[in-house]
């Protein structure tokens, strides 16, 4: 172990979208930041990077429902279908899967998770929008764009109704797309996709792995610094931290924030709170070019593929499959390609004969819920991670909170249903 290495105010360990976010924001309060992180704010290796690029303050609802165990084992045995588990990987994951299935078992349940959700995420674009001009990233935010979910027809609209009866229940519109104006608004897509749904208060982020690494240079131009290296633990005396401890020495701080995503949960441990995160391993598939590719004209999720489409500015990019399995076992690119032919059934005039691949780990809570709030066993350090699928929307008021938290300031939402202390 080496020695000191320098001192700070507070420690951001991870330089994803939530670490980077929080940044931003320690730094505007006059605090000195350390972020530190083994990989660039942005890069491949991150979560942050390969998402689907939404800002959708309407994603509310958790990944499971009411009676979706039922449905769970025709998607594991279905080759196109949205979930895969790597059975070697199920007696460690068995606990997090029941979990997952009981939080949403009943209609109640799912309000109360849509209920906390919401809080969070709303006016999440707007956020964003704020948080660009700032940051001189405006270009990498569209808050007005809205988004599209798209159904082969009313009936399968019909299948999701509980979800979007809640939706609306708490205040979000939705607009229904009947099949000549799905036709005319998405002139590329299927003809088989005959019944849409707009969402216009969401928003997009144009580059996301860009979006974060401007973050973090916009932090690191006003003070912040940065060190390419693992957190490893904590030091502490008396209950209360003294330093992060890792690979490349120790940093001497008052305040330590755990972002470190699908990373985070041996620290957590560390800092006294047992929780059950899980890496959900995403895939994405991508055809790189310009506006001039066949695509989405707004961005869509197909309600029977389970898939995301997106244009961004380097491309058309399809992803949302899911896969249960340790955070260090190699990619089964079968599953990019599974997304490559969903993106090629949707858009038959895109051509999807070349075209990128990635895979990255969501850092998952079987709630739906992140975990945010000050850790139960060492005065110091806060938590922000476990955001599963809304890390990109929910980062910019995570910031916000953080902040707020490792400042001494009243926090904006109550923070309660997303404290570690729901899983003691």
């Amino acid at each position: 172990m080496k020695g000191t290495v320098m001192k700070a105010d507070v420690v951001v360990i991870g330089a994803g979208v939530i670490g980077a976010q929080t940044a931003v924001q320690l730094v505007d309060r006059g605090l000195s930041v350390v972020v530190v992180d083994p990989g660039p704010p942005g890069g491949e290796q991150a979560a942050s990077y390969g998402n689907l690029a939404w800002l959708s303050s309407h994603s509310i609802l958790p990944p499971a429902s009411p009676g979706v165990w039922r449905q769970v084992p025709k998607w594991l045995f279905d080759p196109m279908g949205p979930l895969s588990l790597r059975l070697g990987h199920l007696p460690r994951a068995l606990p997090w899967l029941l979990r997952y299935l009981a939080s949403a078992s009943t209609e109640e349940k799912l309000r109360r998770t849509a209920g906390h959700l919401r809080a969070l995420l709303k006016g999440s674009p707007a956020l964003h929008a704020e948080m660009a001009a700032r940051t001189g990233l405006s270009h990498l935010i569209d808050a007005n764009s809205g988004l599209m979910h798209v159904y082969r027809d009313r009936a399968g609209y019909q299948a999701d109704a509980l979800g979007w009866t809640i939706r609306r229940d708490l205040g979000i519109t939705c607009e229904e797309i009947e099949a000549d104006d799905l036709a005319r608004r998405q002139p590329d897509l299927s003809p088989d996709y005959r019944f849409g749904i707009f969402v216009p208060e969401a928003g997009q982020c144009r580059n996301p792995g860009a979006y974060c690494a401007g973050l973090a240079a916009h932090a690191e131009r006003f003070g912040a610094q940065r060190i390419a290296a693992r957190a490893t633990g904590f030091r502490a005396a008396g209950g209360r931290l003294q330093s992060v401890v890792t690979t490349q020495g120790e940093i001497t701080c008052g305040a330590a924030v755990i972002a470190a995503g699908a990373q985070a949960k041996a620290l957590a441990a560390q800092a006294g709170d047992s929780v059950p995160l899980e890496s959900e391993r995403g895939y994405h598939f991508m055809v790189e070019g310009d506006a001039g590719l066949a695509g989405p004209t707004t961005s869509l999720m197909a309600g029977d593929r389970k898939v995301v489409v997106t244009r961004l500015e380097t491309g058309v990019r399809c992803g949302g499959q899911v896969e249960i399995a340790a955070a260090d076992a190699p990619a089964d690119w079968r599953r990019a390609d599974i997304l490559r032919r969903h993106l090629a059934e949707m858009f038959p005039g895109l051509d999807t004969s070349q075209g990128r691949v990635w895979m990255g780990s969501r850092p998952s809570m079987p709630d739906g819920l992140p975990v945010i709030g000050a850790a139960a066993g060492l005065a110091g350090v806060v938590h922000a991670f476990g955001h599963g699928h809304t890390g990109l929307v929910g980062s910019a008021r995570t910031g916000q909170l953080v902040a707020q938290l490792v400042s001494g300031e009243t926090p904006e939402l109550d923070l309660s249903p997303y404290s570690p202390a729901r899983f003691r």
